[in-house]
């Protein structure tokens, strides 16, 4: 779980977790003001923090690479901001050790109305908008790429260059955007999720600083694919993966 100032629905995600299925929770704090590492703590969850602020996307790189220090064949991002269901997990998980796929996404376009959900209309228009340029720019057919729920196996986690990517928001499609380039499979699952007052949501104008690093991350893949450009993020450099 990448942590920022989420005590108010830390316990409330934690609490839907199924144990049953989960081995190992661990959440890496990115300098919250509030009581985010403490509660953890508490509610006996392996916390990691940082010194500093250091971004979305370094808070991630921590968090798959404590992961894989600590034994995990199988990495679920969950936000502990209580937007995605945790008791999706065990669904998740299940595509993975199935042998289909090497990733799984929780898509809040499949299903049930995302709207209807709550979210912010000027979102879902981004969010389709992105997705029909990202799904003929990847040449692959996705509902979404903007979700913040995923399962990654152990094997993508240590092939994907990592440490190349972005510190910040766009990390995320950066290593949605590796997986595909490395031949990855993945997979979508629907995912209801719901916008409370208490989660978490980045501002307008990071939303449009990150549409743009999704226009250009998708132009780099399709250029790469082409031979007619270069990418660091899609370099398969040994010295940029994440090593456990």
């Amino acid at each position: 779980m990448p942590a920022f100032n989420a005590a108010r629905t830390l316990e409330r995600t934690f609490a839907e977790i199924p144990l049953t299925v989960v081995d190992d929770v661990i959440l890496v704090d990115d300098a919250s003001s509030d009581a985010t590492a403490e509660l953890a703590r508490k509610l006996g969850i392996t916390t990691v923090q940082h010194s500093r602020n250091r971004g979305y996307g370094a808070n991630q790189k921590t968090c798959y690479a404590a992961a894989l220090s600590r034994g995990a064949d199988i990495v679920v991002m969950l936000h502990p901001d209580y937007q995605y269901s945790p008791r999706l997990v065990t669904a998740m998980t299940a595509m993975i050790t199935s042998g289909h796929f090497d990733a799984v996404l929780g898509s809040r376009m499949l299903g049930r109305s995302a709207i209807k959900n709550g979210m912010p209309i000027y979102k879902f228009v981004s969010n389709r908008a992105l997705t029909v340029v990202q799904n003929l720019l990847l040449n692959v057919k996705m509902s979404e790429f903007h979700t913040g729920f995923r399962a990654w196996s152990r094997e993508l986690l240590l092939r994907l260059p990592l440490l190349n990517c972005s510190d910040d928001f766009v990390f995320d499609n950066q290593m949605l955007a590796q997986t595909i380039y490395f031949g990855f499979d993945v997979g979508e699952i629907s995912c209801p999720a719901s916008y409370l007052s208490d989660s978490s949501s980045i501002k307008f104008g990071e939303s449009v600083v990150y549409g743009l690093g999704v226009l250009e991350t998708s132009l780099q893949f399709r250029l790469k694919s082409l031979r007619l450009g270069h990418a660091a993020i899609f370099d398969d450099d040994e010295r940029a993966k994440l090593s456990p």
